[in-house]
């Protein structure tokens, strides 16, 4: 091999290393593409991307929808939005069998709405659905499953911070991947559901007595998640506002409606900003290590050499593409999931445009697949999330409870790989 590709290796090597090593994704990348780098061409360039690439994406303005996105689900989430999807989704779907599964899915997805967060809707269902559930007579297995696994909802249904960092990567419309997110997202809540009454219908707990005036009163109490979900979308959809508008509109209509219904005050407003940058520091963290080792990817042509090599292979484009969905699914059992797109996504992406396929359906397949990485383990984090809130249910426990949602993710999946036309026909008919 030429040096090149010996520095080329030893950087993965690095990279790998410091993962494994428990050192941050974002400085590990980093620490990587300005060596490699400086190895290549010198430490002289290599320091000067080291000193321009934080500020190109601290003020690209079009990253700017991913601090008022998070501070969105943040405003939201200290509303006590997440409350009353889930009272909504009970009093509507309370009567049927396993009728709080099916109302916390229903919540997850709402949440999600207006969240963009896995992390945020599994936490926060799980201090308000688990409770109940475990009172009602649900299974430990049960009711966590059905949480971790609506929890990855939040990535996938927009707004998706995870879906604004794979269009930043590959230079896709995220205007065009928030819509295309959108009928996947709502299969994957009516699968969840259908998963619940297949793969736990063993001690799933009778309904209760359905209630109609007080099914339609809860409908008062979402009226803000509709408002701005239907909002943000559509002023996407339409064209009247690009998404990093749309973004500052919903933050602050979030925290607007918060105010009005007395459930923000100037603390609490605050300590959402505080906590608003703490997580979006970390983003940008990871985003700037990515930069820096994409140059360290460009300089030793790594991409083309995987391009040409998997190509090589002769699978067939499906083939290829299976052979990619593997491999992410294998990262996601040690890479959370934010991890595993700002680092394979450079890599792979050129072989998926080289072999035909569009960014925008390949951006929810990617996304889809990432999810199973937040319910696999050894990793999964949304497991770890509901573990750290309920510490006496079992790891092992939730861990079969998402057993059923796995084989639930895996044929989605598969539907709409044999069936694109689900993920492009609404961005397809945007103006």
């Amino acid at each position: 091999m030429a040096s090149g590709d010996w520095i080329a290796l030893g950087g993965f090597v690095a990279l790998f290393t410091m993962i494994g090593l428990r050192v941050p994704i974002g400085i590990a990348m980093g620490l990587v593409g300005v060596f490699g780098f400086g190895a290549i061409r010198g430490m002289g360039p290599a320091l000067n991307l080291l000193a321009t690439s934080p500020i190109r994406v601290i003020a690209d303005f079009n990253l700017s929808l991913v601090s008022f996105f998070i501070l969105m689900g943040i405003f939201a989430t200290n509303s006590g939005m997440s409350k009353e999807l889930f009272r909504a989704g009970n009093a509507w779907l309370g009567s049927f069998r396993g009728g709080l599964a099916l109302s916390t899915v229903a919540a997850c997805g709402g949440f999600a709405a207006i969240c963009g967060s896995t992390v945020a809707t599994a936490a926060t269902m799980t201090k308000i659905a688990l409770p109940e559930m475990r009172r009602y007579g649900y299974r430990d297995e049960t009711a966590t499953g059905v949480i971790a696994a609506g929890g990855t909802l939040g990535i996938l249904i927009p707004p998706s911070v995870v879906l604004v960092v794979y269009g930043y990567l590959t230079e896709t419309d995220v205007g065009q991947l928030f819509i295309a997110g959108i009928i996947p997202g709502m299969l994957a809540m009516a699968m969840y559901m259908a998963t619940v009454l297949i793969g736990h219908r063993k001690g799933l707990p009778e309904g209760r007595k359905f209630n109609l005036r007080e099914a339609v009163t809860s409908l008062s109490g979402i009226w803000a998640v509709l408002l701005l979900f239907v909002a943000i979308i559509g002023a996407i959809y339409l064209g009247v506002a690009t998404p990093t508008e749309a973004a500052a509109v919903g933050a602050f209509l979030t925290m607007l409606i918060g105010i009005l219904r007395r459930r923000l005050n100037v603390q609490s407003i605050i300590d959402s900003l505080v906590e608003a940058l703490r997580t979006s520091v970390a983003v940008y963290t990871v985003l700037i290590g990515a930069i820096l080792f994409g140059y360290f990817l460009a300089i030793t042509q790594s991409p083309q050499r995987i391009t040409n090599m998997l190509i090589g292979l002769d699978f067939g484009a499906y083939g290829t593409l299976a052979l990619i969905l593997i491999m992410f699914i294998l990262a996601g059992c040690i890479l959370d999931t934010m991890a595993m797109i700002i680092l394979l996504v450079p890599i792979v992406f050129p072989v998926v445009m080289e072999l035909g396929f569009h960014p925008v359906w390949f951006g929810i397949i990617i996304v889809m697949t990432a999810e199973l990485g937040l319910i696999t383990p050894p990793v999964g984090i949304n497991v770890f999330v509901i573990n750290m809130i309920a510490k006496d249910i079992k790891l092992t426990t939730i861990f079969k409870g998402v057993i059923p949602f796995i084989v639930s993710d895996i044929f989605r999946l598969v539907i709409l790989i044999l069936f694109p036309t689900l993920v492009l026909f609404l961005p397809m008919t945007m103006n």
